[in-house]
């Protein structure tokens, strides 16, 4: 699996991180609806953060080209997530951190270790912007996952009332850098 600044190239495994273009997020819609059925976000959420922040989005490719998973990225207030499927006019003057809003992979290609390669990116990049830290919602029970990645749970009164919103698995997460 390789990472692409450009073009994607055809790598062995097939695979490869990609930055997602507007003709990606039909596919992104898609993979979304399996990876989180009970955390609805339209195809109008995914062209407003890339809109927004068109670095922080990137696509896993098949060989084919096809997205496979994909993830999305901004910059965004500490301690505070955006409600789940509503547009964003700006990024906040006020970011403290790099937000990551989604990561989602189709089931077809889970398990093969795409998720690190691609997180790893947005956190040295994240670094060198001068961001302190990721950050994250885990529902799904995926706050192991993301302990996995390099995160850890932080549990604040601000965000408590608007996690009720992600359901009760719902964990917000930091990853210093």
């Amino acid at each position: 699996m390789e990472l692409q600044d450009g073009p994607a190239e055809h790598p062995l495994s097939g695979l490869t991180w990609r930055p997602m273009t507007v003709a990606d997020l039909d596919a992104v819609a898609q993979i979304a609806v399996i990876g989180f059925p009970d955390h609805f976000e339209g195809l109008e959420c995914f062209a407003n953060r890339l809109a927004l922040t068109p670095s922080g989005c990137f696509v896993l490719a098949g060989a084919d080209g096809a997205a496979k998973g994909y993830l999305v990225a901004y910059p965004w207030r500490a301690n505070d997530a955006p409600a789940l499927n509503t547009l964003i006019e700006a990024i906040p003057g006020d970011a403290q951190v790099m937000y990551l809003h989604d990561l989602a992979l189709h089931p077809d290609v889970r398990g093969r270790g795409c998720a690190r390669p691609i997180v790893e990116r947005l956190a040295g990049e994240a670094r060198a912007a001068g961001w302190p830290a990721l950050a994250l919602v885990a529902v799904n029970d995926a706050a192991p996952f993301w302990e996995g990645q390099g995160f850890a749970v932080v549990e604040t009164a601000e965000m408590a009332a608007k996690l009720q919103t992600y359901g009760p698995d719902a964990r917000y997460m930091l990853r210093r850098l």
